[in-house]
């Protein structure tokens, strides 16, 4: 994403709901000398490229973000991962890029993917397994 799309999809991720051209052009108008045309030009773009949906309003069409900016973030992470020719030391280097509290939200989120992802045990999907269950009650016990 450019930095013109990445300034118009902000806004939409943030809004949570459907947009206008208009109502994206006044608020970029606020902090850039911004053309409707150019707004309503990235704003196709957007569209053509999947990251938007749109319905007509009137004369107008109303944008809605088809995915979270999470997902889209994580998009752009798997990308330059899988193009790296040594993913692990790509990783490596990576978390070494991260400060304290970034390394605390990937532990954080990979105890939740552990979590989530039942094992070959048979559970059901979204279902803890067993030795995650005992694991967590023996180290909440000292809570």
């Amino acid at each position: 994403m450019g930095e013109l799309e990445d300034a118009v999809m902000t806004r939409v991720w943030q809004w949570n709901r459907p947009v206008t051209v208009r109502e994206v052009l006044e608020d970029l108008q606020q902090e850039r000398s911004i053309a409707y045309t150019t707004v309503m030009t990235v704003m196709d773009n957007l569209h053509q490229k999947g990251w938007v949906r749109r319905e007509v309003s009137g004369r107008a069409y109303r944008y809605t973000a088809v995915s979270t900016r999470a997902a889209y973030s994580a998009a752009l992470m798997n990308e330059a991962w899988s193009k790296s020719d040594n993913p692990a030391a790509a990783l490596v280097a990576f978390f070494g890029m991260m400060s304290a509290e970034q390394r605390e939200a990937l532990t954080d989120a990979v105890r939740i993917v552990q979590r989530d992802t039942p094992e070959q045990g048979g559970e059901e999907p979204g279902e803890e397994p067993a030795a995650g269950r005992a694991a967590e009650g023996e180290a909440g016990a000292g809570r």
